[in-house]
Protein backbone atom coordinates (compact mmCIF):
# COMPACT_ATOMS: atom_id res chain seq x y z
CA UNK A 1 0.00 0.00 0.00
CA UNK A 2 1.00 3.24 0.07
CA UNK A 3 -0.19 6.68 0.77
CA UNK A 4 0.00 10.08 -0.63
CA UNK A 5 -0.88 13.71 0.51
CA UNK A 6 -0.75 17.04 -1.38
CA UNK A 7 0.30 20.36 -0.19
CA UNK A 8 1.00 24.16 -2.15
CA UNK A 9 -2.63 24.95 -3.22
CA UNK A 10 -3.93 28.40 -2.61
CA UNK A 11 -5.38 31.55 -4.40
CA UNK A 12 -2.80 33.28 -6.76
CA UNK A 13 -3.85 35.92 -9.67
CA UNK A 14 -3.97 35.38 -13.17
CA UNK A 15 -0.56 35.03 -14.34
CA UNK A 16 0.46 34.04 -11.33
CA UNK A 17 2.61 30.47 -10.03
CA UNK A 18 2.50 28.16 -7.34
CA UNK A 19 4.02 24.86 -7.22
CA UNK A 20 2.17 21.42 -5.18
CA UNK A 21 3.40 18.70 -3.56
CA UNK A 22 3.43 15.35 -3.47
CA UNK A 23 4.32 13.16 -0.82
CA UNK A 24 4.53 9.36 -1.53
CA UNK A 25 5.29 7.19 1.59
CA UNK A 26 7.25 4.40 -0.37
CA UNK A 27 10.00 4.43 -3.24
CA UNK A 28 8.86 5.91 -6.39
CA UNK A 29 10.55 3.61 -8.23
CA UNK A 30 7.72 1.18 -6.82
CA UNK A 31 4.86 3.11 -8.50
CA UNK A 32 4.53 2.97 -12.13
CA UNK A 33 3.30 6.52 -12.83
CA UNK A 34 2.78 9.33 -10.92
CA UNK A 35 -0.37 11.68 -11.83
CA UNK A 36 -1.77 14.91 -11.02
CA UNK A 37 -5.57 15.28 -11.77
CA UNK A 38 -7.98 18.02 -11.21
CA UNK A 39 -11.57 18.70 -10.78
CA UNK A 40 -13.58 21.99 -11.09
CA UNK A 41 -16.89 22.39 -9.99
CA UNK A 42 -19.80 20.43 -11.57
CA UNK A 43 -16.82 19.01 -13.96
CA UNK A 44 -15.17 15.56 -14.43
CA UNK A 45 -11.94 14.37 -12.91
CA UNK A 46 -9.49 14.88 -15.75
CA UNK A 47 -5.66 14.17 -15.98
CA UNK A 48 -3.03 16.83 -15.73
CA UNK A 49 0.52 15.58 -15.85
CA UNK A 50 1.77 12.21 -15.36
CA UNK A 51 5.52 11.23 -14.58
CA UNK A 52 5.94 7.58 -15.40
CA UNK A 53 8.79 5.58 -13.88
CA UNK A 54 11.30 5.77 -16.69
CA UNK A 55 10.89 9.63 -16.04
CA UNK A 56 8.64 10.34 -19.28
CA UNK A 57 6.21 13.16 -18.96
CA UNK A 58 3.50 13.77 -20.27
CA UNK A 59 0.77 16.79 -20.13
CA UNK A 60 -2.77 17.57 -20.73
CA UNK A 61 -3.03 20.00 -24.24
CA UNK A 62 -4.74 22.61 -21.86
CA UNK A 63 -1.48 22.96 -19.48
CA UNK A 64 1.27 22.19 -21.90
CA UNK A 65 3.74 25.03 -22.03
CA UNK A 66 2.72 25.81 -18.40
CA UNK A 67 2.89 23.38 -16.17
CA UNK A 68 5.64 20.89 -14.93
CA UNK A 69 5.70 17.86 -13.36
CA UNK A 70 9.02 16.75 -11.70
CA UNK A 71 9.99 14.26 -8.85
CA UNK A 72 13.12 14.27 -6.49
CA UNK A 73 13.35 10.30 -5.79
CA UNK A 74 15.46 10.60 -2.66
CA UNK A 75 12.28 12.22 -0.76
CA UNK A 76 9.72 10.25 -2.49
CA UNK A 77 8.17 13.52 -3.90
CA UNK A 78 6.22 14.59 -6.72
CA UNK A 79 5.79 18.22 -7.92
CA UNK A 80 3.77 20.16 -10.41
CA UNK A 81 5.24 23.63 -11.51
CA UNK A 82 2.14 25.35 -12.51
CA UNK A 83 3.13 29.15 -14.42
CA UNK A 84 0.82 31.38 -16.44
CA UNK A 85 -2.26 29.94 -14.15
CA UNK A 86 -5.55 31.04 -15.44
CA UNK A 87 -8.92 31.08 -13.93
CA UNK A 88 -9.92 27.98 -16.04
CA UNK A 89 -7.06 26.09 -13.72
CA UNK A 90 -9.19 26.84 -10.91
CA UNK A 91 -9.99 23.31 -9.56
CA UNK A 92 -9.22 20.42 -6.79
CA UNK A 93 -5.92 18.99 -7.68
CA UNK A 94 -5.35 15.40 -6.79
CA UNK A 95 -2.09 13.60 -6.39
CA UNK A 96 -2.54 9.71 -7.68
CA UNK A 97 0.12 6.84 -7.24
CA UNK A 98 -0.62 4.49 -9.89
CA UNK A 99 0.09 0.85 -10.59
CA UNK A 100 0.08 -1.12 -8.93
CA UNK A 101 -1.44 0.84 -5.86
CA UNK A 102 -4.19 3.28 -7.41
CA UNK A 103 -4.38 5.42 -4.35
CA UNK A 104 -5.38 8.99 -4.01
CA UNK A 105 -4.57 12.13 -1.90
CA UNK A 106 -7.29 14.16 -0.38
CA UNK A 107 -6.88 16.92 -2.89
CA UNK A 108 -5.44 20.25 -2.81
CA UNK A 109 -7.81 23.32 -3.47
CA UNK A 110 -6.58 25.86 -6.07
CA UNK A 111 -8.26 29.31 -7.33
CA UNK A 112 -7.10 31.39 -9.67
CA UNK A 113 -8.81 34.85 -9.53
CA UNK A 114 -9.07 37.32 -12.49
Amino acid sequence: QVQVVESGGGLVQTGGSLRLSCSASRSLFGIREMNWYRQAPGKQRELVAAIRIDGATNYADSVKGRFTISRVTANNTVYLQMNSLKPEDTAVYYCNAGAPWDSWGQGTQVTVTS
